[in-house]
């Protein structure tokens, strides 16, 4: 109410808020998005309308509506609303919120929300002010966040709230908002006759990427920008904004990239080579890079991923994977992105074998659970150890046909152990016959 008398008594463009806030929804059937949390009948709908709403934590991407919602449940509650931004509050805010709301609960029996924004920001010991106040029902806490809580927050303020994950919005949510501002008399750019080029406003929408508040700011400019027109036929004014305008109007897709986010396209990117999709490998790579992830980061799990999930049924992948981080250092970014692409498709079309992650995992899995058994004595350095009578002596396998000799390299309690199982993928395929040849279908590496 508050805001809609501001703007009321506001006159002149260059006073008006940004469209934006003008255009925030006042209540939830204005409400664009999260279905899956505010469709008729789902529990935060009916726990706001009800005003029963707990501690809670709202966490999604920038500009799904986290604020705004917040906003809502303040105007629709009966009790007190105080709001803080983690970045500029400290303790003693917190202390003087807690003294007003003690003293209005004691008074006049009201409850109080307390919304704080950017909640991830706050400190251990500013989380930790506000827990009692919390427990005791003070107050009914609202974070807002753009961070993962379970990673960002301390776990005693999580536990004790409900976390609501909000979802991007879609393009056609954006869509909605845009053409809302455009129709809005009181708020929005009713009263004007605007005609919007077939595509503009898809355009604005696709590159907000489902915030709407780069949309409408997007709009906004190209509103502002935008000189009246006579219509040809009717000689009425009219603002004409063309495709061309939008795209002038709104910046580069911005791609905001939180720590959740970074790990998630990193692990899309590895699956995506390990699944041999070059084609998936080389976006997730180019959205890593637009996002301003240092390439060496990249590169390093393009090297880990040649030899976890290609190995040695192609050993060229390997090869490929090192060059590319040669490139990197020495010819540098842009250029180096040619060599890392080539490195990407050629390791994502290798075969593909898992068997020396598997072989050195089992290997250590071994090794971590003690006992260790001391170095067979003819494998142990000769130069400084006494020789033992009647122990049989190291065999030297160059002195042997096909430079081999069987004979047990394992420790005691080992013999028998195989954790190298070559697959029949690739190059691998002749490691795996050589082996056999060797030491026989079934591995069997004891001294002959």
């Amino acid at each position: 109410m508050e805001q809609q008398t501001l703007w009321s008594s506001l006159s002149g463009h260059e006073t008006q808020p940004p469209l934006a806030d003008r255009m925030r929804p006042r209540n939830l059937d204005e409400f664009l998005g999260q279905d899956h949390l505010l469709a008729q009948g789902r529990l935060l709908r009916r726990a706001i309308q009800a005003d029963r709403l707990q501690s809670s934590i709202f966490w999604g991407p920038p500009g799904c509506g986290k604020t705004t919602l917040a906003s809502i449940v303040a105007r629709m509650t009966d009790s007190a609303f105080y709001k803080l931004n983690a970045v500029t509050s400290g303790v003693a805010d917190v202390r003087q919120v807690l003294k007003e709301a003690e003293d209005r609960r004691t008074r006049y029996g009201q409850s109080s929300y307390l919304l704080l924004d950017e909640c991830h920001r706050w400190s251990k010991a500013q989380s930790d002010s506000i827990l009692p106040a919390i427990e005791s029902g003070l107050i009914r806490f609202i974070g807002s966040t753009t961070e993962n809580p379970m990673v960002s927050m301390t776990p005693a303020i999580v536990s004790r709230c409900r976390v609501f994950q909000f979802h991007p919005l879609t393009r056609a949510d954006v869509v909605k908002a845009l053409e809302a501002a455009l129709r809005d008399k009181e708020r929005g750019y009713g009263l004007d006759d605007v005609r919007c080029e077939e595509g503009a406003l898809e355009y604005i929408a696709g590159v907000a990427g489902g915030d709407v508040r780069t949309a409408l700011g997007a709009l906004e400019l190209a509103y502002l920008t935008t000189p009246e027109e006579p219509d040809p036929t009717t000689g009425e004014l009219y603002r004409p904004i063309t495709l061309e305008t939008a795209q002038e109007s709104v910046q580069k897709p911005m791609l905001k990239l939180d720590e959740d986010m970074y790990y998630d396209m990193l692990s899309a990117f590895i699956k995506s080579m390990r699944g041999s999709d070059p084609d998936a490998a080389l976006l997730w790579f180019s959205r890593m890079l637009y996002a301003g992830v240092d390439p060496k980061l990249i590169v390093r799990r393009l090297i880990v991923h040649a030899s976890e999930d290609v190995g040695l049924a192609d050993p060229t992948a390997m090869l490929q994977a090192s060059a590319a981080a040669t490139a990197l250092e020495f010819v540098g970014m842009p250029e180096a992105r040619i060599p890392i692409a080539q490195a990407i498709i050629a390791v994502s079309m290798a075969e593909k074998s898992n068997s020396v992650c598997a072989a050195v995992d089992a290997a250590r899995a071994d090794a971590e659970k003690g006992n260790f058994s001391p170095v067979p004595v003819y494998l142990r350095d000769q130069s400084y150890s006494i020789p033992h009578a009647n122990t049989p002596g190291y065999r030297y396998p160059h002195d042997y046909p096909d430079h081999f000799v069987r004979q047990t390299y394992m420790p005691q309690g080992y013999e028998r152990t195989v954790y190298y199982h070559p697959t029949d993928q690739g190059h691998e395929a002749k490691l795996k016959a050589r082996h056999q040849r060797r030491y026989g279908a079934n591995h069997e590496k004891t001294r002959s």
